[in-house]
C-alpha cells in the first residue's frame, strides 16, 4: 500500500487531490491549519474508499513545521512515494496597509515551507524506483500583481525555484510537476480578503477545484512539468511576455485595487 502526502488538504484544490489520489488507492496523510475541516475531509474520504488516511493538524508558517510534519510520517516512509505541496495563502489590500506580520506569514507558507518540506521528503522519495513531487504555484506568478504583491512575489519565487529545481531532479527516480492553478470556486478568497468587485471579475474565469485536482493529478502521473489548467490560464501564463511590465502591472492592479462598494454586492464564491 503506497502513501500520498497533500498540505492544505482540509477544503479547497488540497481535498480534491487528496480525493483523486485515493481515487488512485493511494493511502493518504493529510496536514492542515484547519482542524475542524482537515477532520471532515479525513472522515469523509475514509468512509467513501476505505483507505488508511491519517490527519496532522499543523501551521506551516512554524519554523519547525516540516521537521514536525517529517517526524509526524516517519512510521510511513516505506511506502510513502507521493507528495503534494499544496498549502499557501494570500492577502489582498495595498502592501503598507496591511500588518507587515501578516505579510511575512505568506512568506513562511507559501515559500519557506515549501521549500522546507520539499528539502525533508525528498531523500524520502529518492529512496523509491519512482515517486512523485507536486509543488503548487498559481498563475499570478507570471506578472506583477498591485493589491496581492506579496502574494504574487511569493509564487514568482516558487516558480523559479521549482523550474530550476526539476533540471535537478532530472536524473533522479522523483517525478517532479509544479501547479499554477488561476481563479477557482475556493475559499481562497476568504483568508485573502479579496474585494467583491474582483470577485465578480473572477468568477467569470473560476473552474472548479476537483477540475483543477483532476488535471493536477494527472498531469503528475503523466510527468508533466508544468501544469498550468484551463485554456485561459494558459494564456494568462503567456501573455504577460509579449506586453510592457507597465501595461501588464496596470491591468492587475485595476482588478485588484480596492473600490467603494455597493451596498447590495454579493461576493462570489472565490478564486486560488
Amino acid at each position: 500500500m503506497s502513501y500520498a502526502l497533500v498540505t492544505g488538504a482540509a477544503k479547497g484544490i488540497g481535498k480534491h487531490m487528496a480525493i483523486e489520489l485515493a481515487q488512485r488507492n493511494y493511502s493518504l496523510l493529510l496536514t492542515d491549519v484547519d482542524e475542524a475541516n482537515l477532520r471532515n475531509t479525513a472522515a469523509e474520504i475514509r468512509t467513501k474508499y476505505r483507505l488508511d488516511v491519517q490527519e496532522f493538524v499543523q501551521d506551516l508558517s512554524h519554523p519547525a513545521a516540516a521537521g514536525k510534519l517529517k517526524e509526524w510520517t516517519a512510521l510511513y516512509h516505506n511506502r510513502l512515494t507521493v507528495v503534494v505541496n499544496n498549502a499557501g495563502f494570500g492577502l489582498s489590500d495595498p502592501f503598507e496597509v496591511l500588518a507587515i506580520d501578516e505579510q511575512l506569514g505568506i512568506i513562511d507558507v507559501n515559500i519557506k515551507a515549501q521549500l522546507a518540506i520539499t528539502h525533508a521528503f525528498l531523500p524520502v522519495l529518492k529512496a523509491f524506483p519512482k515517486s512523485y513531487l507536486l509543488n503548487v504555484c498559481s498563475t499570478t506568478a507570471y506578472q506583477p500583481v498591485p493589491y496581492l504583491a506579496v502574494y504574487a512575489a511569493s509564487k514568482a519565487f516558487v516558480l523559479s525555484f521549482n523550474r530550476s529545481l526539476h533540471h535537478e531532479l532530472r536524473h533522479t527516480t522523483v517525478s517532479h510537476s509544479y501547479l499554477s492553478p488561476g481563479s477557482t470556486d475556493t475559499d481562497f478568497v476568504v483568508r485573502a480578503r479579496i474585494k467583491p468587485h474582483t470577485l465578480k471579475t473572477a468568477e467569470r474565469f473560476n473552474m472548479h477545484p476537483g477540475e483543477v485536482a483532476k488535471i493536477a493529478v494527472r498531469g503528475l502521473f503523466k510527468g508533466k512539468e508544468e501544469i498550468v489548467p484551463g485554456f485561459l490560464n494558459q494564456l494568462n501564463a503567456v501573455l504577460p511576455k509579449f506586453f510592457p511590465v507597465s501595461f501588464v502591472r496596470r491591468i492587475a492592479g485595476s482588478i485588484y485595487e480596492p473600490k467603494p462598494e455597493k451596498p447590495d454586492t454579493v461576493p462570489a464564491l472565490g478564486s486560488y
